[in-house]
């Protein structure tokens, strides 16, 4: 009997608690769902430039299953590689094929174009097979391994996670020790109340970013071609970002575990289409969430400053819409400080 009791009493207080039933068993289902989505997208095509190709050698080539743009010189197709139109082009010298030349920052891409070009060339290859092929990367090079491709997204991840968790519990406790009641009680208004604790979460938010972004770098030995001044900046805007977003929705979580539970909806849809996985093999109708997410940008900066070795030019869009969303998180939490009765 006592042990029914029990057993009632757990099943009873489950019951009650809709967020964590919700968790247990939708947000499952929708993870799993979205992993399906993801990995079973379809396969990369890659864009193929061809560079002064004879109308007759383009007859002969085998670019079926690839996407094809034709240009008469090389810069605009080496520029149109750099901006990531294309994922590398051909370039050939009269009727013998001169050079390979390709973006090099995604190993995964560049291994699916180099597949299509040698399917592609296999008719030419008693004239191609009397020369040396001369292969260039615009960024990275053939031994560019997929760590250092993924490695600025897990560094933001890891990043954005931490200080996302540790924000929203820290700011939920002073709001459950009573803290909070007693500043709203105070002369201060909400927006100072907001600024003061992003500022003061933010010491230690800055110190956490620097401190993952030198480990990554300059111990575990991460590619990075640009410069760390760059990697740090974004880092922090990203963690200022996670800072916002941990304490506002601190204010709709009652204990530690309720916090825990926004994982699953907040953390992982971000992991999952922040480049880790190529958006061009997802459907269409998915990959719109990467754009909402702060993440994306974060690494979409972090590869431009690591892996292509650009500067500031390449990455201060990415800066702005991370801080755009900080301030739209530090309105909503002054909006937020409304619903807390001040004594």
């Amino acid at each position: 009997m006592r042990i029914s009791a029990l057993v009632i009493r757990i099943i009873r207080q489950f019951l009650r608690d809709k967020r964590t039933l919700a968790m247990m068993l939708v947000a499952p289902l929708i993870i799993l769902t979205m992993l399906h989505l993801v990995f079973n997208g379809d396969d990369y095509i890659p864009k193929v430039g061809l560079v002064n190709v004879p109308g007759p050698v383009i007859e002969k080539l085998d670019l079926k299953d690839a996407k094809i743009k034709e240009y008469d010189s090389e810069k605009a197709a080496k520029d149109d590689t750099l901006n990531r139109d294309i994922d590398g082009y051909i370039l050939f010298d009269g009727p013998m094929l001169d050079k390979i030349v390709l973006e090099g920052s995604d190993p995964s891409v560049s291994g699916a174009f180099m597949k299509q070009v040698q399917q592609a060339t296999k008719p030419l290859l008693p004239a191609a097979s009397q020369m040396e092929l001369k292969i260039d990367y615009l960024h990275g090079s053939e031994d560019m391994g997929q760590f250092d491709y993924f490695g600025p997204v897990l560094l933001g991840f890891f990043a954005f996670f931490f200080v996302f968790i540790i924000s929203g519990i820290s700011f939920l406790r002073e709001r459950t020790s009573g803290t909070l009641e007693k500043l709203l009680a105070s002369p201060l208004r909400k927006w100072e109340i907001v600024i003061g604790y992003v500022l003061g979460f933010g010491i230690f938010t800055m110190l956490q970013a620097t401190l993952i972004a030198w480990y990554a770098i300059y111990i575990l030995g991460m590619l990075m071609e640009g410069s760390f001044i760059y990697v740090l900046l974004i880092t922090l805007m990203l963690s200022m970002t996670a800072l916002t977003l941990g304490i506002l929705l601190s204010a709709f979580a009652n204990n530690e575990f309720q916090m825990i539970q926004f994982i699953p909806l907040i953390i992982v849809p971000q992991f999952f289409f922040s480049g880790l996985i190529n958006l061009d093999t997802i459907s269409e109708w998915l990959s719109w969430l990467g754009p909402i997410t702060p993440l994306y940008y974060a690494a979409e900066a972090l590869r431009d400053i690591m892996v292509r070795g650009y500067g500031w030019g390449a990455i201060y869009g990415n800066l702005l819409i991370m801080a755009g969303f900080s301030v739209v998180f530090i309105l909503l939490n002054i909006l937020a400080l409304r619903k807390h009765r001040a004594v």
